[in-house]
């Protein structure tokens, strides 16, 4: 592992004691973290119309998979209290889920479904490895705004990559198929999605091991030989990021094992993947599972972001493959220029006294305001989305690479 990841683990089991005996209290906007949101941000980086809507469901067979819900919501007479999104870390036994940060959201908790103007697409959002499903929740929120139903998945994984990187693997695109089985049994009459959510018309999108999950879930396939030879090559140039080879080569046997095949595959492993899935975007996505061949294997419309000073999932092993080697006639890449791996999470506008060594890592970034970023992030997904899920020609109409002016970022695309 790194010596930075293996700080952050150290640290955090460190904070057992503090927590376990002193409680934890909030401090308010630490090291400047409650930025304003950028007053320029572009067309649709600015909420959308639709009022946002929050609840929390679980599937019904065990393991139980949380998941937290944004959707259009009805408008509320009176004062509305927003949502308290809280940037939670899966430590696991005995710390459990630890609560660093929290951030202010617009989302109303149990708000009633808009049906009147549904149903709505579908988007499974896939969290980083160990993060809490609200991490995400500015996302989440915005998308909700354009009139899309987000679903997160709350993982079941701790922040143990020796042992748990893995089994997530496998696990992830899984959990993905057991979102479609939930909101399959839920759009019918009766159903609790029944008038909401558009079950045919779908997009995968995540961050990090979320992002990996987003490629699986659209066909990408896991590809030995150019897993092996990948990481041999990262190995042999000490490649800082080789860390992540040396927790998953040697689980190959495992990983197989818990996937219900006889053995590791020389080449391609079986697809997990929902072919209702229409769109992906996957944001600093772990690629370098599929290589070449497996990445060919998805021909849906793909949204790469990434950040070229992202550390944890470089930018040649994420991003920018995923753009190259898939077979999508329409797809875009988009570089944060010098952003790093975690600008896609919550920004933390009000950090526990305990977590502020953390701030840094998980919170903050040296070049970028996440606020800004987030307006970017936002404005070019919520543009490929309703491009590729509402036949949106304004939408498209954006991502055509000399609409494209912004400042600080690298962008091309092929098909629009």
């Amino acid at each position: 592992m790194s010596s930075r990841k293996k700080w952050i683990f150290g640290f955090l089991l460190a904070l057992l004691g503090l927590v376990l005996f002193m409680g934890a209290r909030p401090q308010k906007c630490a090291d400047g973290l409650c930025a304003d949101r950028h007053p320029d941000a572009p067309a649709y980086g600015v909420p959308g119309a639709y009022p946002v809507g929050r609840r929390d469901f679980s599937t019904g067979e065990e393991p139980h998979l949380v998941l937290k819900v944004w959707y259009p919501a009805l408008s509320q007479d009176g004062p509305e209290e927003g949502s308290d999104y809280s940037y939670e870390i899966k430590i696991g036994a005995p710390l459990g889920t630890v609560k660093m940060a929290s951030f202010a959201g617009r989302a109303i908790p149990e708000a009633a479904f808009d049906v009147a103007r549904g149903p709505y697409p579908l988007v499974v959002l896939s969290p980083g490895f160990a993060v809490g499903a609200t991490a995400y929740g500015w996302l989440a929120e915005h998308l909700a705004s354009y009139g899309f139903v987000v679903i997160v998945p709350d993982h079941q994984e701790t922040l143990d990559p020796q042992n748990e990187l893995w089994r997530a693997a496998v696990t992830r695109p899984q959990d993905v198929l057991a979102v479609f089985d939930f909101v399959d049994a839920q759009v019918g009459s009766g159903g609790v999605f029944a008038g909401l959510v558009d079950a045919e018309v779908t997009a995968v999108i995540g961050h990090s091991y979320g992002g990996y999950t987003a490629l699986a879930a659209a066909g990408a396939q896991i590809d030995t030989a150019s897993f092996q030879a990948h990481c041999d090559a990262a190995i042999q140039t000490e490649d800082p990021t080789a860390w992540l080879c040396e927790m998953l080569l040697p689980r190959l046997a495992e990983m197989a094992e818990l996937a219900g095949l006889d053995g590791v595959p020389e080449g391609l492993w079986p697809k997990t993947a929902d072919p209702r899935v229409d769109a992906i975007v996957p944001m600093a996505g772990d690629a370098y599972f599929f290589g070449q061949p497996g990445l060919a294997q998805i021909d849906v419309p793909v949204l790469a972001i990434g950040g070229n000073l992202d550390s944890d999932t470089p930018f040649l092993w994420g991003p920018q493959p995923t753009y190259d080697h898939t077979s999508s006639p329409r797809k875009a890449l988009l570089a944060l220029n010098d952003a790093e791996h975690m600008i896609f999470s919550n920004t933390c506008e009000s950090v526990r006294w305990f977590a502020k060594p953390l701030a840094g890592e998980f919170c903050d970034d040296s070049v970028w305001n996440r606020n800004q970023a987030h307006d970017l992030i936002g404005h070019f997904t919520t543009a490929f989305l309703l491009a590729e899920l509402k036949q949106d020609a304004n939408a498209a109409a954006a991502l055509v690479p000399d609409a494209v002016g912004f400042s600080d970022i690298t962008y091309v695309a092929q098909g629009y």
